[in-house]
């Protein structure tokens, strides 16, 4: 089989469903089924806009958090503890043993380990000048 080499920054939607499913057989018939299910916690004002979100999946018994952001308006009330607290509910009702998420930015780690998630790892200079903190949580 001939091949060719392609560097995109515009990858193509289908390109990129192709590559995750050829990794999800493989990691299929490797561990075993994932049983990847998304997992969103929203936030919304007044007028239903999203003025906060957590946004992951649940996989192989874990819960992933890939994203966590709060309005800057309403930081300091405790809105990040609470869609934590949301999550981690729904992914142990999933049957998930544990919580994953990683952060650069200092402030947020300090929410997370006053949620219980204790660091695990850091690359850094991820960004330069800072680290990227990888922390984890048991569920039950």
């Amino acid at each position: 089989m001939k091949t060719t080499l392609e560097i995109t920054d515009e990858p193509l939607p289908q390109d990129l469903a192709r590559v995750g499913e050829g990794l999800a057989a493989f990691n299929d018939s490797d561990v075993g089924a994932s049983g990847r299910k998304a997992l969103a916690v929203f936030v919304r004002g007044d007028a239903g806009a999203i003025v906060a979100g957590l946004s992951g999946y649940t996989a192989w018994g874990w819960l992933y958090v890939q994203w966590l952001w709060v309005d800057e308006r309403l930081r300091g009330r405790r809105i990040a503890a609470s869609m934590l607290d949301a999550a981690e509910r729904e992914a142990a009702e999933r049957g998930c043993q544990a919580a994953w998420i990683d952060t650069f930015n200092p402030t947020a780690a300090k929410v997370y380990e006053r949620q219980g998630y204790r660091p695990f790892g850091t690359l850094p200079d991820f960004p330069v000048g800072r680290s990227r903190i990888f922390l984890q949580k048991k569920l039950r």
